[in-house]
Formats: C-alpha cells, sequence, structure tokens
C-alpha cells in the first residue's frame, strides 16, 4: 500500500505562489471596480451592522479570502525570515 503523505493546511498555503495571492486578491478583492470594491461596501455594511442576509455574507467570505490568505503567506514569510529559515 502506498502512505499518504499529510499536509497541513499552512504548508497549503506556502505552496500557493505569492503572485497568485496578489492577483487574486487584487481582482476578487477589488471587483466591482464602480461604484466601490465589494469588499470594501462589505466591510461598511458589517461595520454598520447590516450584514445579514446570506448572499452579503458569501461575497464578504469570497472577496476577503484572498486578501486574508495573502496577509497570512506575508506574516508567515515575515516570521520565517526574522528566525533566518529558508522558503
Amino acid at each position: 500500500m502506498s502512505e499518504v503523505k499529510k499536509i497541513s493546511l499552512l504548508q497549503r498555503l506556502d505552496g500557493i505562489s505569492l503572485s497568485a495571492l496578489v492577483f487574486a486578491s487584487l481582482l476578487l478583492g477589488l471587483a466591482p471596480f464602480q461604484p466601490e470594491p465589494h469588499v470594501w461596501q462589505k466591510l461598511k455594511m458589517l461595520a454598520d451592522g447590516e450584514l445579514s442576509r446570506p448572499m452579503d455574507i458569501f461575497d464578504l467570505f469570497m472577496h476577503g479570502t484572498p486578501i486574508l490568505l495573502l496577509m497570512l503567506r506575508l506574516l508567515r514569510m515575515g516570521l520565517a525570515g526574522a528566525r533566518g529559515e529558508a522558503e
């Protein structure tokens, strides 16, 4: 039988190229560009306590996930650099 190698979620995150995360963050995070980016609109709704419809919650999740993943990846790269680890 073949052995299955378990990969943690953080190892999977490290496997995503930084350029792909930046591209997805810019594309999904800022789309649609007019009249205002979706993620900004949803964050304002969240701050005002108006984010209640399932579609709005899904939109915030969909448009915010690439940005969150990019921030996590950059944080891990910064921590690895501070510890002197090679990427």
